[in-house]
């Protein structure tokens, strides 16, 4: 679905800003972050654009109408069963976002700082920042950070 089409998408959104989402449909962490997608996905409405990006082959379209249909995700969705806006963005794990302006990545990482590690779970973040980070880009500011290490399911391990 994807393939061969990363320019044009992004040229597409090139006078706004897009955040991929990366997830799976059987990723525990990317699962439990779902609500807090879709509440960030609504803040920002109207403003920023979010995209989930399903970036393992065995999540076929049948799957990811599941995963949507549970998770009750209503924002747009696409594959990238190649990994070309994986190596591009160089994400690692799901979830993990990048924040694009056109080609222009302004932040790629975390979601929060609620999983300080696998397996070790905060029950709330301390720092939420991708919220921190589109709040400063709305506003014009800088991006305090653009880059953080997301925790989650270890992408190379999925893609075969």
């Amino acid at each position: 679905m994807l393939a061969g089409l990363i320019l044009s998408l992004l040229v597409a959104q090139a006078d706004r800003l897009t955040v991929y989402v990366f997830t799976t449909t059987d990723c525990p962490i990317s699962n439990r972050y779902a609500p807090e997608i879709q509440r960030l996905a609504a803040k920002y409405d109207n403003k920023i654009k979010f995209v989930l990006v399903y970036p393992v082959s065995s999540d076929t379209p049948e799957l990811i109408r599941e995963h949507k249909k549970k998770f009750a995700y209503s924002i747009e969705s696409i594959r990238d069963t190649d990994q070309k806006l994986v190596k591009m963005t160089r994400v690692t794990v799901t979830p993990e976002v990048a924040v694009m302006f056109g080609d222009n990545m302004v932040y790629r990482g975390r979601i929060d700082d609620r999983y300080v590690e696998l397996g070790k779970e905060r029950p709330q973040p301390t720092q939420r920042d991708l919220e921190s980070t589109l709040d400063a880009l709305i506003a014009g500011k800088r991006v305090a950070q653009r880059e953080t290490r997301a925790v989650g399911c270890i992408l190379s391990d999925l893609i075969k």
